[in-house]
């Protein structure tokens, strides 16, 4: 039977190897597809892992001598630097990762993307930042990304102690992936969201065509072959068409992995190798697929299974019923409840919301075929032409063959919506300062209560650079626990943007920065006068140093190089209004860009998927649609019939999905952060609907077919 289930798969007839080719192509589109997610996930892990292996915890005991380690930020541009201070204290120290040899004092490695930037700028504005020997080049395992800018210098064991953040190591590179539990949701929901509609579009296609199937294998049921051997004979034929398009979907996969590596899905491109396959997933895949597609050959052979009559006695199936929309409403009473009654922890914030989450992901994938039947119901009741009737009839009739299709763009809409309306909000919330505002170009360096003394030379060197219009220092306020700010700072010194004393001041309370904290610089702000005379006012110790600048990037990197110079053992690097803020915007961005990949490949696979089951529906209906043809339907009222069958499941989903996952963005952000959403920018809306035109054009691509399989000679050969 083996043979046999072979024959036909290969040699039986134009239709069998065109059936053939079909359903191999599009295995092999979802297997790539899947190949591609699993290997993503796998990337992102790796990231994180070397992540991690940057920010290590403080390891003891061992033989090995310990290796003194502090990591610290910097930024030029925007752009994040990470630094690295390190000193052996004896030979059998461990060795950074990345690099041969830990650096000695004075000595410095760089990734290559720094080496770049610093030979791209003057030294004033960046390297003399890092003064010392430039003695290589931090490899691949020391990195992120290849983007990533990096910097490990060398010193003495007594230097880095002292540095902030110092620790001791006795093992480098072997820390775990970072245990974040907000990150392992992401990357379980978007994978999630991208892997249900891969295996719907797998499982589509392997029931290509199945009616006709099963009327074959009822009339073998006839002449007396038996059940198993009709389930051995299906089995064969899906699986090798499964087997073919999962080898093609490997060669794709290998194909485009260099290519699809550096696209910054998470904001910040990965490395060829990032992109690879563990054991467990190539099995998933190369057996996983043609087995499954087995098995959907056995489920559609169920009535054969039964009788070999039964695939002729078709009955309208059981109408679902409305107690499918019970799990949606506990997931969203869940995230209601939330907003009053928060738990404390992080476990115990991950153990409410992430249920309520998966209930209402579960909760659409179940209601959607009582959705999809209301909707038919709906559209029945006020259709007003032939076609849009008898496609209304036919959903109502059987919603669940209508909805499966499309069960994953409900899905891959619903995850990404939630993503994206969560990311927007917080970006929104704790965005950089705008460009142009008068805080945008100040410069500020906080320094801790163990800072060295001020050098005498530095704000005359600071005024002295192009661009600075002044430099100052803010003072800690002895009175701060009753005082309104905690900074003081001579009236003088106070530039006109961020405000002025009261008349007969000369000494005024201030924030650190000048600008308090969510606030932006006013010239109209009066500060309060301080109890501090300026004589006074210079024995105070120095809690920050305010340089106001043009804002121009370059005034802006030598005023922080100048700060870095004369403290480098500072342990927060000088700031700009922003910097954090947009490292942070840029890490979410990248997650919504990822989010925004789902939903476009979603929609893709969705469409395809409905063609699938377009051209399946219409190879199984010919009979009845040439028969309406013979009885006076135009070919363009059953066009309409197929495209109404298809379209208005999927807009009706895509709209439920949408706002349910707004609802629960919003829902959520209220319960953990107490923001109100801000609505997805245009962009969002933009993909959804182009994606759904070109799903809708995919389905307008098959209906050519409708003319001519619905010939007068279908009526007269059944």
């Amino acid at each position: 039977m083996i043979r046999f289930g072979l024959r036909l798969a290969v040699a039986g007839g134009r239709e069998a190897l065109t059936r053939l080719i079909v359903i191999a192509a599009a295995v092999a589109v979802g297997s790539g597809l899947l190949l591609t997610t699993l290997a993503g996930v796998n990337a992102v892990n790796a990231q994180l892992t070397r992540y991690a292996s940057i920010y290590p915890n403080a390891s003891t005991g061992g033989d090995a001598d310990p290796l003194w380690w502090s990591t610290r930020e910097d930024y030029f541009h925007g752009k994040q630097i990470i630094r690295i201070d390190v000193a052996a204290t004896g030979p059998d120290a461990p060795t950074p990762t990345g690099v041969p040899s830990t650096p000695g004092p004075g000595e410095y490695y760089a990734s290559p993307a720094f080496r770049k930037l610093l030979a791209a700028h003057p030294a004033e504005q960046l390297g003399d930042r890092y003064p010392g020997r430039d003695v290589g080049t931090v490899g691949p395992a020391g990195l992120t990304s290849p983007d990533a800018l990096l910097v490990i210098r060398g010193g003495t064991p007594d230097e880095v102690a002292k540095v902030p953040l110092a620790m001791q190591l006795t093992t480098v590179g072997d820390t775990p992936a970072l245990p974040e539990t907000t990150m392992n949701l992401i990357l379980s929901v978007i994978a999630g969201g991208l892997l249900f509609p891969v295996l719907i579009f797998i499982g589509t296609a392997t029931r290509l065509s199945a009616a006709r199937r099963e009327q074959r294998f009822a009339a073998m049921r006839l002449v007396g072959a038996t059940p198993r051997q009709i389930s051995l004979v299906a089995a064969v034929e899906a699986a090798v068409a499964a087997a073919a398009g999962t080898a093609v979907g490997f060669a794709l996969f290998y194909a485009l992995r260099g290519s699809m590596a550096g696209i910054p899905f998470t904001g910040m491109p990965f490395f060829p190798s990032d992109m690879s396959l563990g054991v467990l997933d190539i099995l998933l895949v190369a057996l996983g697929v043609p087995a499954g597609a087995a098995v959907a050959a056995q489920v559609s052979l169920r009535r054969v299974r039964i009788s070999p009559l039964g695939v002729t006695r078709r009955v309208t199936p059981r109408a679902p019923r409305a107690y499918r929309l019970i799990p949606i409403l506990l997931g969203v009473a869940v995230l209601f409840f939330a907003i009053g009654f928060r738990p404390p922890t992080s476990d115990g914030q991950a153990a409410v919301f992430l249920p309520a989450l998966l209930l209402i992901m579960a909760g659409l994938v179940l209601a959607g075929p009582w959705l999809t039947m209301v909707g038919a119901r709906i559209l029945a009741r006020y259709a007003n032409r032939p076609a849009t009737l008898i496609a209304a009839r036919r959903l109502a009739d059987n919603p669940k063959a209508g909805f499966r299709a499309i069960s994953g763009i409900m899905l891959a809409l619903f995850v990404t919506s939630v993503s994206v309306g969560v990311i927007t909000t917080i970006v929104a919330e704790r965005g950089p300062a705008p460009v142009g505002s008068a805080e945008a170009g100040q410069v500020s360096l906080y320094l801790p209560e163990d800072a060295p003394a001020v050098p005498d030379t530095l704000f005359t060197e600071l005024r002295s650079l192009t661009g600075v219009s002044s430099a100052a220092a803010v003072r800690e306020n002895p009175d701060w626990m009753t005082a309104s700010e905690p900074g003081l700072i001579a009236c003088t010194d106070i530039p006109n943007a961020y405000g002025r004393c009261a008349e007969g001041t000369t000494v005024a309370e201030v924030a650190t920065g000048l600008v308090p904290f969510r606030e932006s610089a006013s010239s109209a702000r009066i500060w309060p006068s301080a109890s501090v005379s300026v004589g006074d006012l210079q024995q105070l110790p120095v809690m920050s140093i305010i340089v106001d600048t043009d804002g121009s990037a370059a005034t802006v990197e030598r005023t922080r190089t100048v700060l870095e110079a004369a403290f480098p053992a500072s342990r927060v690097a000088p700031n700009v209004p922003g910097d954090f803020e947009s490292e942070f915007a840029n890490t979410l961005r990248g997650w919504e860009q990822l989010a925004n990949v789902v939903i476009i490949a979603s929609l893709a696979l969705g469409g395809c998927s409905l063609a699938v089951s377009v051209i399946g529906g219409l190879t199984e209906r010919r009979r009845p649609f040439s028969l309406l043809r013979l009885s006076g339907a135009p070919v363009r009222v059953l066009r309409r019939v197929v495209a109404l069958e298809s379209a208005v499941p999927m807009l009706a989903v895509a709209a439920v999905a949408i706002g349910m996952g707004l609802l629960a963005a919003h829902l959520f952000l209220r319960a953990q952060m107490d923001y109100t959403l801000v609505a997805p920018q245009p962009g969002f809306y933009v993909i959804v609907v182009v994606g759904l035109a070109a799903c809708l054009g995919v389905i307008a691509s098959t209906l050519p077919l409708l003319e001519r399989i619905t010939g007068p000679e279908t009526g007269r050969s059944e």
